[in-house]
């Protein structure tokens, strides 16, 4: 037996259901390489014993990726499993990094670019993103120091957006203890009064960080991944919102913005959230942006490097072949994942996996997601205020909002909620905070998933996204 699935590959490995064996922690995903999470909390309290239902008598194991190891569940054995096109790693990263610095995709070369009076400013994404910065940074550092700018004329910019600043261990595993003790490294915070005003994008002041705009050469860093409502990441994404004061990044992410059925995945152009984020870059643009494109295990499959908006586009071209996944219809159920740590790390950042099972889900039916949570909602943010606030979820999708701190997210979840029914497994969070975020708690993966098929009838169908929004699933005849 074993599932049907769609990608470059087989779409999962696939083990014959042991009757009896209960879904818990698994090792590695297939095709991860998930570093340990360092700030992983321990679960919240068990929940008591519920009576089980009787387990599917058929079905595969399949892995899933869930916080820095991974959850076995058991599925239908005529489910579809769908993963990305999964390519090999590049030989030689470091020197493909280099390589790509010296003859970039578009725009000059690194070397043209700069001189040993330079002061340049090297932006990276945060904590939330499985970007492999110790693989790219430092080739990156050493081509600049080889050019005759050494740390000293470096500073290093995490690119948090909104999101909360790093701890000093979350960011020496973030870029690694040797660059945090030989370069200056500092945080972006959204709501710090020193940001320079660039211009104005739809009548909109834009703001961003002072580090950045007055260094003498802007450098951004990034992976490229299909995103749920900017179209891609990567790119001028690490400016804005990424380097963004707070009143910046709530224009770009307005709820009449991400109402526009054009906020979505894969689509830049006419996209309102992409559009405005890429017209506020150009007002403090990078000299060069250096993206990559990574596989299942985190490995880099390609290199993107030069002057936006070209080199972004010739990424977000190769990511799409890999990502959009073509499936024959929607399901009945959905079982998803938030593409496991760091993305997985808390509830917000959880949206994404499934805003991916909506695509393909039927109106009515089951979304099952897998995400570990472990910071939580989280606390800070304005997240959890507007799901206690809302009585339903139509009352989070007003296009008409007022515009303010993770009012995009929770606006996602209303639209997905009004589609289908969600529930949750997780290990960061109690049953009565998954019900206050209008979700169903659930204890264990396969049965809820037999819960719901049992429910559909005798004809349903279940898709599986085990690595969740790296997923592009789409059902024949849908853009």
């Amino acid at each position: 037996m074993s599932a049907r699935g769609s990608s470059g590959r087989h779409a999962a490995r696939a083990r014959p259901h042991q009757p009896g064996r209960d879904d818990g922690p698994a090792g590695p995903v297939p095709g991860e390489a998930l570093p340990r999470d360092p700030t992983a909390r321990r679960p919240c309290r068990r929940r008591r014993a519920r009576a089980r239902p009787q387990r599917m008598e058929r079905g595969v194991d399949v892995t899933l990726a869930y916080g820095s190891g991974g959850l076995v569940a058991t599925v239908p054995d005529d489910a579809h499993v769908v993963l990305p096109t999964d390519l090999p790693g590049l030989d030689d990263e470091r020197d493909a990094i280099t390589q790509a610095l010296r003859a970039p995709h578009a725009g000059p070369p690194l070397g043209k670019i700069i001189d040993a009076t330079c002061r340049v400013a090297v932006v990276f994404p945060d904590i939330t993103r499985p970007m492999p910065n110790r693989t790219v940074l430092p080739p990156l550092l050493d081509e600049l120091t080889r050019l005759g700018v050494g740390p000293d004329r470096v500073s290093l910019l995490c690119a948090n957006g909104s999101h909360r600043l790093a701890t000093s261990d979350e960011m020496a595993a973030l870029i690694g203890p040797d660059l945090v003790s030989r370069y200056r490294v500092h945080d972006h915070a959204a709501t710090d009064p020193d940001h320079v005003d660039v211009g104005r994008v739809d009548g909109v002041p834009v703001r961003i960080d002072r580090r950045y705009v007055e260094a003498d050469v802007r450098i951004v860093t990034g992976f490229v991944e299909p995103h749920f409502f900017a179209g891609f990441s990567g790119g001028p994404k690490a400016v804005c919102p990424g380097l963004a004061a707070l009143e910046t990044i709530l224009e770009a992410h307005s709820p009449r913005r991400i109402a526009d059925p054009r906020a979505t995945w894969t689509v830049t152009e006419g996209n309102p959230v992409h559009d405005f984020v890429r017209a506020a870059t150009a007002l403090a643009p990078p000299a060069l942006s250096l993206d990559v494109a990574i596989n299942n295990a985190r490995q880099v499959t390609a290199v993107f490097a030069g002057t936006l908006p070209d080199a972004h586009r010739a990424a977000c071209a190769f990511v799409e072949r890999t990502a959009v996944q073509r499936v024959p219809h929607r399901f009945d159920v959905v079982l998803s994942t938030n593409s496991g740590h760091p993305l997985d790390r808390n509830l917000y950042q959880a949206v994404k996996g499934m805003a991916a099972a909506e695509r393909v889900v039927a109106r009515g039916g089951t979304i099952v997601m897998a995400a570990a949570c472990a910071d939580g909602l989280p606390a800070e943010g304005g997240f959890g205020r507007l799901l206690a606030e809302a009585r339903s979820p139509d009352d989070l999708v007003s296009p008409h909002a007022t515009p303010e701190l993770d009012r995009w997210e929770a606006q996602v979840l209303g639209r997905v909620l009004q589609r289908a029914r969600v529930q949750l497994r997780t290990d960061g969070l109690s049953d009565d905070e998954v019900r206050a975020a209008h979700l169903e708690p659930v204890a264990d993966v396969t049965e809820a998933v037999a819960r719901a098929v049992h429910a559909a009838g005798p004809r349903a169908s279940v898709c599986v996204l085990p690595l969740g929004p790296l997923t592009v699933a789409t059902p024949v005849g849908r853009a």
